[in-house]
């Protein structure tokens, strides 16, 4: 049995780092065949007879766990300096309008067809209003530079404040002063404690001298992230932190507490960290894909009575996302079409507590939008031109 795992699973992500290594020639986005593959695994189990477990339960650690290392891979490749202030003030610009708009579009729309009560209503529309990074950032990796660093940033701050939404309505029964007020004190905690971590991560990145260097940072970044999710803090504002510090200390040299990092022995050790991180998500980020698929039906697929939602969740996100981009003067193509959802949308579909869940909210309405917003954005990108990058 153990030996029908191993083989299964090696030849499963074997398949995966394919789809990965042709998805920016082929332009089908990695999601849509991890997705079919692990939907073909689970009919071949059964097919052979193999008795099953549960492994439902993996989907939220292996998506939370996705999420954190997809964040900071974003923020390791991005430079941070005077010349990126635009494109930094515009990604998180688009990211709250299309937030904002399609939250409060999609849940009154809930509200209207008498779904639930508003907040209800409001918080089953946060999961279709976020941008998943887990996919749009492998996208576009093979994209002009300034593309590339829009939807990194962009696709990051929505996950950011998608999540902070989300916990916020949730944890608070009453939206008041309070309650914002309670909200600005756990920020202030936040940057404090991302302040001190970075600076104590980075202090040990540079001083561990054991052959096993790199998994202890990961582990200790994964467990300063889920206590301050614990807490109720914004965990993916540390990760984003960290993330741009370590990419960014040519840039920090000058500031002297940098200094007694020694950042010129730590970019090497950065470099290396790099590398870990981009092989320790694509493994994470295959495995949630497949899994998810692993637990798809194709009834759920087509499922005739929510697919004109999907079609109008769908068309609501980019209809916005074009005023959005006119709005801040960004280029319409192929932006326009880089906004799926995915990671983060099945996450906090699975967050929704009974009581607030409503009936028109399924996981055939998930898995519909999802893919639908991807094959959009593969449309979108099939005509645009690939970025060679130097030999």
């Amino acid at each position: 049995m153990e030996i029908t795992i191993i083989i299964t699973l090696c030849a499963l992500l074997l398949l995966a780092y394919l789809f990965e290594i042709s998805s920016p020639f082929t332009r089908i986005p990695s999601v849509i065949l991890l997705l079919i593959l692990g939907w073909i695994a689970k009919k071949v189990l059964e097919l052979l007879q193999f008795e099953i477990p549960n492994l439902e339960q993996l989907l939220p650690l292996f998506g939370t766990i996705g999420l954190v290392l997809i964040v900071m891979e974003g923020a390791l490749e991005l430079e941070l300096n005077k010349s990126k202030l635009g494109v930094l003030r515009k990604s998180l610009l688009n990211a709250v309008v299309q937030m904002v708009a399609l939250v409060f579009i999609i849940g009154g729309l809930f509200y209207y067809l008498q779904e639930g009560s508003f907040k209800s209503c409001v918080i089953n529309a946060i999961p279709f209003s976020v941008i998943s990074s887990a996919i749009a950032i492998p996208s576009v990796r093979n994209v002009a530079a300034t593309h590339k660093e829009f939807i990194v940033y962009e696709s990051s701050f929505s996950d950011i404040i998608g999540v902070l939404l989300f916990n916020f309505i949730i944890q608070n029964r009453l939206i008041n002063a309070i309650a914002f007020g309670k909200f600005s004190l756990q920020l202030v905690l936040i940057i404090g404690v991302c302040f001190v971590a970075v600076l104590s991560l980075a202090f040990l990145l540079g001083r561990i001298k054991h052959h096993i260097t790199y998994s202890p940072i990961i582990l200790l970044v994964l467990l300063i992230y889920a206590l301050s999710k614990y807490f109720h803090l914004p965990g993916l504002l540390f990760i984003l932190v960290f993330g741009l510090f370590l990419g960014n200390l040519d840039e920090l040299k000058q500031l002297k507490w940098v200094e007694k990092l020694k950042p010129d022995q730590l970019d090497a050790e950065v470099i290396k960290f790099k590398e870990f991180t981009f092989e320790a998500t694509f493994i994470i980020r295959a495995l949630f894909f497949m899994l998810f698929g692993f637990f798809m039906d194709v009834t759920e697929i087509f499922d005739w009575s929510t697919l004109p939602w999907a079609l109008v969740i769908v068309t609501l996100i980019l209809v916005i996302r074009w005023i959005s981009l006119k709005i801040t003067g960004m280029r319409i193509t192929p932006l326009l079409f880089v906004a799926p959802r995915g990671l983060i949308t099945i996450l906090l579909f699975l967050n929704i507590l009974p009581s607030l869940s409503i009936p028109m909210v399924n996981k055939s309405l998930v898995i519909q939008t999802i893919l639908l917003s991807v094959l959009a954005m593969m449309t979108g990108l099939i005509g645009t031109k690939v970025e060679r990058k130097p030999a």
